[in-house]
């Protein structure tokens, strides 16, 4: 008897997983996509999968895309994953803190006593980001003058040293690439092996990731890499920064389909122990060891995401319906993170409204009413609005012109960012809001 029910028990349970994946809108997901396709409000791929088994996927775009070449995306497609990098580097570092090799507590200057505070530094502090180690890395006054070309090792090394601390060590949180990078010289140390060999070695073969590795040069497009690309009424391929800078941090190429995998094998423990996940998963300020939880629905979901030029990904699982969404893209319109709710809505079926992306028509007339040069109070550099057509322009200073959406005749967005401009002409300013913060410019007379 008692067999029985636990047979009856098993064949409910079975039964309800594959009804609840048979209610899964794809219908309504391909809509969703298809009208970001169609307005130009994104280009990427999508893997949803449960258990280990992909429910959904679709791919939306180029990866090379110009006057003669249209190369569509596909889920075989590779991308850089930019910042989703330090979850893998945090699991190779956990691997070597179960093998004995290094401790959580063991302090920087063991490694690389030139960096500031480094005898008051753990390796823990560095995973979770409180550390205060300098973002060198993104610091105009310290990193080179250009991030296109190749950078060694000695030379992420030195430059980091440069930065002095943010913060006593453990007393604040603040994001650090410096940080991730440091803990992909020392994975290099201690086994006398390099990263790309390392992530293969410990990860990739290990789960069989064959779309994953490390970038150690521009875009390969010959190697089934995608281009990156902004739209500035047409879709233009955004220049590289160099996969050398990025290292530990945000080097890695990868498909969502891998990084869908990798995550459902983090948490079956087939890379790293329960402990270890578990330290992972210990959230402080926004962030565990390698990873940062999501709230969608009401849910936390636990993974990464990354973000560089104008790439991007995110990762996320939810444990108790191993549940893995991993969303890539090589070209950000529409906010990633407005995506991913819209797809965890539909996965759920809650009421979801696909947007209709219209924009207002605002005469050049109009238009050219708000064009000038404004500065924030006190503030020398200037920020630009201006008309090239159908289209205006604002370009803050020292970056390039980005394009305005209309959404009412004298309020403009940037999609991408996130980001809301107001015209009032009467006063002669500016309103820039993002979230929920409001910035005021005055134009120059």
């Amino acid at each position: 008897m008692k067999i029985k029910l636990i047979f009856t028990t098993i064949l409910i349970l079975a039964l309800f997983a594959a009804g609840y994946a048979q209610t899964l809108d794809k219908a309504k997901l391909d809509q969703f996509f298809d009208r970001l396709a169609e307005k130009n409000k994104a280009m990427g791929s999508l893997v949803i999968a449960k258990d280990g088994n992909v429910l959904y996927g679709r791919s939306i775009g180029y990866s090379q895309i110009n006057e003669t070449v249209k190369n569509p995306l596909t889920l075989e497609t590779r991308y850089r994953i930019a910042s989703i990098t330090k979850m893998f580097t945090a699991v190779m570092i956990l691997q070597l803190v179960e093998e004995g090799k290094i401790k959580l507590t063991d302090t920087l200057d063991k490694f690389f006593p030139q960096i500031p505070n480094a005898s008051k530094i753990t390796i823990a502090q560095i995973l979770a980001h409180r550390s205060g180690i300098h973002d060198s890395l993104i610091d105009r006054n310290l990193r080179p003058s250009s991030s296109r070309s190749a950078i060694t090792k000695d030379e992420l090394l030195a430059l980091i040293a440069k930065g002095t601390s943010d913060f006593e060590p453990d007393s604040k949180h603040a994001y650090s690439n410096s940080g991730y990078t440091l803990l992909g010289l020392i994975l290099e140390r201690l086994t006398g092996k390099p990263y790309e060999e390392l992530l293969r070695e410990r990860i990739t073969a290990k789960i069989g990731l064959k779309d994953t590795y490390t970038a150690t040069g521009n875009i390969d497009v010959n190697k089934n890499e995608a281009l990156t690309y902004t739209n500035l009424g047409e879709w233009k391929q955004v220049p590289e920064t160099h996969p050398s800078i990025l290292f530990g941090a945000g080097s890695i190429v990868s498909t969502p389909t891998d990084l869908a995998k990798f995550i459902q094998a983090l948490f079956d423990r087939k890379l790293i122990s329960q402990e270890s996940l578990n330290q992972m998963k210990t959230i402080q300020d926004g962030d565990g060891l390698g990873m940062e939880p999501f709230t969608f629905d009401g849910k936390t979901f636990y993974g990464h995401t990354g973000g560089g030029d104008n790439y991007g990904a995110w990762l996320a699982y939810l444990p108790e319906e191993k549940l893995a969404i991993a969303y890539t893209t090589n070209a950000k319109v529409y906010p990633v993170k407005t995506i991913m709710n819209g797809i965890v809505d539909i996965y759920y079926n809650k009421p979801f409204q696909i947007p209709t992306f219209e924009s207002v028509a605002v005469s050049p007339e109009t238009m050219d009413k708000y064009a000038g040069a404004y500065s924030f109070p006190g503030a020398p550099a200037k920020f630009m609005i201006t008309r090239d057509g159908a289209t205006l322009y604002a370009q803050p200073p020292g970056q390039s012109a980005i394009p305005l959406e209309a959404t009412a005749q004298d309020k403009f967005r940037i999609e991408s960012v996130g980001i809301v401009i107001e015209f009032d002409t009467a006063k002669n300013q500016m309103m820039i809001i993002r979230n929920g913060r409001e910035r005021m410019l005055t134009r120059d007379n």
